[in-house]
């Protein structure tokens, strides 16, 4: 193991192997939905949902391991939920393109993506968060597990009258849910190891005893991904009429990737000063992901929240990321046993890393509101909106224009007024996604 230590700096981050192991096998269940449900959305979109189940665990694993070999962070990429389903409602059935047009569109907005990480211009767009944005996106985040994880879990549910509304609390899912939860709560705080890992396998256990949960095997060969290998067309989205797509792909991608990267490291303890050490590295995996993603058939791939579940089991390092990476590969052929944990086993450690996260508001100058009233914004428009980059938009958009309308525009970051401009455009323009 001489040579793990010295690649990833196990010591220097206060972990080891195990440690790495066991929070990369957390990250990975609470996101493995994703190569069920990316399927579903997009074969709603016409495109054949076997193609896509292997190109989501590829394109899952290709980011995953740029992510823990070149950046050597613990954080997991794969298609994001939200731009799949622009993709698949907005671009292809709403618009009317195909989806070979469409995965053109995502290529070359992640083709624009890896052009300003090489070019650093991104690092500057993250270098020049104001303290109170940056604060309030870890905060935004939980948030955003939060109300997935409840909705998961079947206590939240959606409602005509009330938008959201308690869920029926008799239904053995719901029940699973809250119990794990207390377990996961509970062995954390008497500091037992794998406390997350612990709840997810005990509510997995409870499902198959009293919720009517089916085991269906543990291996099944790989379905081919020859008919959305390299089908996607560049020529189509260079169209003037999908360019604004383009556009959109590109700034959903900007900050739900950067959102999620700030955050999850924050809560890691990752930063320096406010400032992640190889951020460029892991910008760079971000976008090498998106672009082979859709080379290979599926929506734009990005980093996810749910990392976040890991780093709270204890994963620090690059080898937390590979471990979720082989997983996602071994996934091609144990697609049956990674289907076997319920949504709703993962929600309660969503939702325990959802608590943990919002403690980052105490940090925000509540005496300053062109400070406080920005992050407020940005926290609660991330689930409200249910996009992180809805939530960064107006909290960038709030905090210029307070800090305008208060006489204090000098204070405000160049970048700042340049970003606030372009989500501006972005709304008015293209009416948002």
């Amino acid at each position: 193991m001489g040579w793990m230590e010295r690649f990833f700096k196990l010591k220097e981050q206060g972990t080891d192997v195990r440690t790495e192991l066991l929070a990369g096998l957390t990250t990975f269940l609470t996101m493995a939905y994703i190569i069920f449900v990316n399927p579903s959305i997009l074969g709603d979109a016409g495109m054949p949902k076997d193609a896509v189940f292997v190109a989501t665990c590829v394109a899952a694993a290709i980011g995953t391991l740029v992510m823990g070999l070149y950046a050597n962070y613990p954080i997991a990429l794969a298609p994001g939920m939200g731009l799949n389903a622009y993709f698949a409602y907005g671009v292809v059935k709403g618009m009317g393109y195909t989806w070979e047009a469409a995965l053109g569109a995502v290529f070359i907005s992640g083709c624009l993506f890896l052009a300003i990480s090489l070019f650093r211009i991104r690092e500057m767009i993250i270098n020049g968060i104001p303290h109170s944005i940056r604060t309030a996106i870890t905060a935004g985040i939980g948030l955003f597990l939060g109300i997935i994880a409840l909705k998961n879990a079947g206590i939240v549910t959606a409602s005509p009258a009330t938008l959201v509304t308690l869920g029926d609390l008799h239904q053995t899912p719901a029940l699973l849910a809250i119990a794990g939860f207390f377990i996961i709560v509970a062995l954390d705080r008497l500091k037992v190891k794998g406390a997350i890992l612990i709840g997810i396998v005990a509510v997995t256990i409870m499902s198959f005893l009293v919720a009517g949960n089916k085991f269906a095997g543990i291996v099944s060969a790989p379905p081919s991904i020859a008919p959305t290998l390299m089908k996607l067309d560049i020529s189509a989205a260079l169209s003037v009429g999908i360019l604004n797509v383009v556009l959109v792909f590109f700034l959903v991608e900007l900050f739900d990737a950067t959102g999620t990267l700030m955050g999850v490291a924050n809560r890691a303890g990752l930063l320096k000063t406010g400032k992640m050490d190889r951020l460029n590295k892991a910008l760079l995996a971000d976008s090498t992901a998106i672009v082979a993603g859709s080379m290979l058939g599926t929506s734009s791939t990005t980093a996810y929240i749910e990392s976040a579940a890991g780093v709270q089991a204890g994963g620090r390092t690059g080898l937390t990321a590979i471990t979720v990476a082989v997983l996602f590969l071994a996934c091609l052929f144990i697609a049956p046993l990674a289907g076997a944990v319920p949504a709703y086993a993962t929600a309660p450690a969503l939702f325990y890393v959802s608590c943990l996260m919002l403690r980052e508001l105490a940090d925000v100058a509540w005496e300053d509101s062109t400070e406080s009233v920005p992050a407020v914004v940005t926290a609660l428009l991330m689930p409200f909106t249910y996009s992180i980059a809805n939530g960064i938009a107006f909290g960038f958009i709030s905090y210029a224009a307070l800090k305008l309308l208060t006489g204090r525009g000098r204070e405000v970051p160049v970048m700042v007024w340049i970003i606030a401009a372009l989500f501006v455009f972005m709304y008015v323009y293209l009416g948002g996604h």
